[in-house]
């Protein structure tokens, strides 16, 4: 089955093998750690074979469609979490937003001297849980549960200031002349904050919640680092709320700069056109091929109209001019 299992024996030394493995294994342990893809139908199996879970734990643990929230259930607790999957989590795909929900929940259940998380997806920090664990930094379900809190806060906290960024070099080099891939890209910015939000903002509560089970296994320094990841997670939520503020209020800046662009360049044709109108009517007037035009066989006549023309062209202007419909 795909997953791993950590056992943390009396020594401090921790082993690691397969869920079967450490199912027979009768070396006492001080904590074991099962890790599962939700995926599996093997692993799905040993869960209702072996766990002895609550029917409502198993079916927590193993739901497709899941929400931040933490459940205190007799002598143990519920968790849901969600972090960055771990493509988006390497520092390299946080803006781009072709790639899907880059949001992977992790389902943790915890009791004394025990921890079974499933994930349907690769969450990004899990190795560097498991390398903690694998070091003896880890043991116990409290040491485990805010570790992983914390790894989630770490990696997720770079993305949202990214997002931050990335509206502030937007407001900065705001140019009606890119309005096209600037407004694609604030929208977009905007979906994924509130994406994120959906998220943040129950994680914090559930942390929050964690922090005040009455758990033999729930140390100090557990709650500590629990309340400490909740902070950050409300510091997250306040400044996505502020990109998805701001993304709006550029939209609306745009949009006012694209038609004030477009009022300017209809106010240009539509003093051309004035400018041309008279011109137009006197030529026009003039190249009729009817007995009767004066001056027609004059030598003085085509210049004549040609400065009659001018001269009316630039009072034309000057009309506009004074009445400021055109910057001089």
């Amino acid at each position: 089955m795909t997953g791993w299992t950590l056992v943390l024996d009396e020594q401090g030394r921790v082993q690691t093998g397969s869920a079967r493995a450490a199912d027979r294994s009768s070396a006492p342990a001080l904590f074991s750690w099962f890790h599962f893809h939700g995926r599996r139908e093997d692993a799905l199996a040993w869960l209702q074979a072996h766990t002895r879970l609550p029917e409502t734990v198993l079916s927590a643990l193993t739901a497709t469609e899941t929400r931040p929230r933490s459940e205190h259930i007799g002598p143990g607790a519920l968790v849901n979490l969600r972090g960055l999957k771990e493509e988006a989590a390497n520092g390299e795909a946080e803006l781009d937003f072709n790639g899907g929900d880059p949001l992977v929940s992790i389902r943790l259940w915890a009791d004394q001297g025990r921890a079974i998380s499933v994930s349907f997806r690769k969450l990004g920090g899990l190795e560097e849980l498991r390398e903690r664990m694998e070091a003896s930094r880890i043991r116990d379900p409290g040491d485990l549960i805010a570790n992983l809190a914390m790894i989630i806060t770490a990696r997720f906290d770079p993305v949202v200031a990214d997002l931050g960024d990335l509206i502030d070099e937007c407001e900065v080099s705001l140019d009606p002349g890119h309005a096209f891939e600037m407004r694609r890209l604030i929208t977009r910015a905007r979906s994924r904050a509130i994406a994120y939000r959906r998220f943040v903002a129950p994680q914090r509560q559930a942390l929050e919640r964690m922090a005040e089970f009455n758990l033999d296994w729930l140390e100090e320094g557990d709650r500590l680092h629990l309340r400490e990841a909740a902070d950050r997670f409300a510091r997250m939520a306040e400044e996505l709320e502020a990109v998805r503020e701001r993304s709006a209020l550029l939209h609306e800046q745009l949009t006012d700069l694209r038609a004030e662009q477009t009022e300017t360049r209809t106010l240009l044709i539509a003093i051309v056109a004035l400018v041309f109108l008279p011109l137009t009517f006197l030529t026009g007037l003039l190249g009729m091929n009817v007995e009767g035009i004066p001056f027609a066989h004059a030598r003085w006549a085509f210049w004549g109209v040609v400065i009659l023309c001018a001269g009316i062209a630039l009072a034309i202007s000057a009309y506009f001019i004074r009445s400021h419909w055109v910057k001089h």
